[in-house]
């Protein structure tokens, strides 16, 4: 078992972040909460972390079902980290997500657009690098920064404005994209063994 040190919870608890990308969300957040109604932000939370914590406990059990070992899966993930990333830094959309807002606070609030293919990917890739605890405690960090952002969506918009949206955007695109490489890097030289 690894170390639980503070430079690995930030750097889970932060890639965890950028990838959930709450914040760059709010704007679709937003439009979904008043096309909805409002948006039932305890739920959302709960079902979204229960998501991410089945994968996290279940994800290599599945693996194994279908044959991928965690090696492989981290691989795969970080080159859907990587797309994400692009997609936040270009503002081009990569991953064509479901706008039909009617179905409620689950779909598409709790999946996919919190608890993702991006996310849950992420958590598995995350696997390979760091122990399940210090992606539980990230997990659970990211959770209380998502009830707070829905909890506070209108106040939030207007402190960053359009343009401050834009720029965090940006910015954690490019950090995903250094986590997707560091990922890639670290875990595809096993093949070659």
């Amino acid at each position: 078992m690894q170390s639980f040190t503070i430079d690995q919870l930030l750097t889970v608890s932060f890639t965890l972040f950028a990838v959930i990308d709450i914040v760059g969300s709010i704007p679709l957040l937003i439009s979904l909460k008043e096309k909805m109604g409002g948006i039932k932000a305890t739920k959302a939370t709960l079902v979204s972390g229960l998501l991410m914590i089945v994968f996290l406990f279940f994800g290599k059990n599945l693996l194994n079902i279908l044959g991928v070992d965690i090696r492989s899966f981290a691989v795969g993930g970080s080159i859907v980290i990587f797309l994400l990333g692009l997609e936040m830094v270009l503002g081009h959309e990569i991953f064509k997500s479901d706008k039909d807002a009617h179905s409620g606070t689950l779909v598409p609030i709790a999946f996919p657009v919190i608890a993702g293919s991006g996310t849950l990917t992420t958590v598995m890739s995350l696997k390979a690098n760091y122990d399940e605890l210090v992606i539980l405690v990230g997990i659970l960090i990211n959770l209380v920064i998502i009830y707070a952002t829905l909890k506070s969506l209108k106040m939030v918009e207007k402190f960053l404005g359009r343009g401050g949206l834009i720029a965090v955007r940006k910015f954690f695109g490019v950090i995903l994209l250094a986590i997707a490489v560091k990922i890639f890097s670290s875990n595809i030289r096993a093949f070659g063994k």
